[in-house]
């Protein structure tokens, strides 16, 4: 394998030592892709044990079929960090290995040998669970050439694999340490909620950790890769879209889950859980679960499943600045990000001319208006009402001009002057 010039592995052959036996192309799963599947069942749900689920990336489902299967003797792959923070795909035989599995990477993860792990396990008679992207899980069906009845297949749905090059880069600024003092990476930090998730590193200090949190819309790698400038070339043409990937279970975040299953929501995190065969819906333990069957109306807030992220416009711009490595990333990235000059006037076109007069009112401490009609005064609460000619008629605590989400305190004063 070996790096290019964006920070992706490349698998190279050996043409000294290859026999041109044709193996590798008859097991590619791009080169052999497999037909689009419907799931059987979409679901929302929540893993019941809520210490787990605040510590999962969405409802906690990963953690409670991987300890079914550790339950059962068997081993759980899935995606941790390496000694050098770097993503990896590894094997797990206890609920304490299991941990490091636990929440959303957002690197892509190195298979190293762990097919031929799991080809061993199964062949063993272990029960294996293996989790992965589905195109990952489509490499491991196509592997395996075989099916298994002791393997299940969990994957997700994938926005897209991130540069493992860009990654290690962007640790090497955010810690001057260097990166043998982090002590953790939590791409998807809770403590705001989960629809508002923030990134957040641990890193040890001189004499204490260090927290460095900021929210996923602030975070300079969060942005350039939900921006869709720093994927793998191949995920925006994405081989294992729509049941491709061949899993028994797909889990994901449950976004629009407040539209979808109003219930099922308390922005603590809910997954969205896709049963893809009979042995996934075996695998499940629902007795565990507080869940709804759904409809593909999920399917409207989770276009992931079916489309593949399009190319930000600037990506070559930002590689070609990347590989010279003349300039710190996080200058090349909010270059990379800057507004156009069409971005600049949409953006401008969204505030009306009466939210921008509001805005800069309240800016200035100076929220009090005369409306039309009656001669009423509307204040803001968090102001004192200036003249003592004032006479309040009219208190609503939730006033709804700004929506039923972002209610306010209105009070209405009549000048008695």
């Amino acid at each position: 394998m070996k790096r290019d010039a964006e920070g992706f592995l490349y698998p190279v052959a050996d043409s000294s030592v290859c026999v041109e036996c044709g193996l590798c192309e008859k097991v590619c799963p791009v080169l052999n892709q497999y037909e689009r599947h419907e799931p059987m069942q979409v679901l929302a749900a929540i893993n019941k044990d809520e210490a787990v689920r605040i510590k999962s990336s969405s409802g906690g489902m990963f953690t409670l079929l991987a300890e079914e299967t550790i339950d059962k003797g068997g081993v759980v792959f899935g995606a941790r960090f390496d000694d050098d923070w770097q993503v990896v795909i590894d094997v797990a035989e206890t609920m304490e290995q299991i941990a490091p599995f636990r929440g959303s990477k957002y690197v892509q993860a190195r298979i190293g040998d762990s097919y031929a792990k799991c080809k061993k396990f199964l062949d063993a008679g272990r029960e294996v669970m293996f989790t992965g992207t589905p195109c990952q899980i489509a490499g491991l069906q196509h592997f395996l050439r075989k099916p298994y009845e002791n393997l299940t297949t969990v994957d997700f749905i994938c926005h897209g694999v991130p540069s493992p090059g860009v990654w290690k880069r962007y640790l090497n600024e955010v810690v001057t340490a260097g990166r043998q003092a982090i002590k953790d990476v939590n791409f998807r930090n809770k403590s705001k909620g989960w629809k508002r998730f923030s990134f957040a590193i641990d890193y040890r200090g001189d004499s204490d950790t260090i927290s460095l949190v900021s929210p996923l819309d602030k975070n300079p790698y969060m942005r350039v890769f939900l921006n869709d400038m720093i994927l793998r070339p191949s995920c925006h043409n994405c081989p294992a879209k729509a049941g491709k990937g061949r899993s028994d279970i797909t889990i994901a975040d449950f976004w629009g889950v407040q539209n979808v299953v109003p219930l099922m929501d308390d922005d603590k995190g809910t997954s969205l859980v896709l049963v893809n065969t009979e042995k996934g819906k075996s695998a499940i333990p629902f007795e565990r679960l507080l869940f709804a069957e759904t409809n593909r109306e999920a399917f409207r807030y989770n276009s992931a499943y079916f489309n593949s992220a399009k190319p930000n416009p600037r990506r070559e711009e930002f590689f070609t600045a990347y590989s010279k490595g003349t300039d710190d990333l996080h200058r090349i990235i909010a270059h990379s990000l800057r507004l156009t000059p069409k971005q600049k006037a949409k953006r401008l076109l969204r505030y009306p001319i009466m939210q921008v007069r509001k805005l800069v009112s309240m800016l200035l401490h100076k929220e009090v208006k005369k409306t039309t009609g009656g001669g009423k005064l509307c204040v803001n609460a968090q102001y004192t009402v200036p003249s003592s000619n004032l006479k309040t008629c009219g208190i609503n605590f939730r006033d709804k001009h700004n929506g039923w989400k972002h209610y306010m305190l209105r009070i209405d004063f009549k000048d008695t002057k």
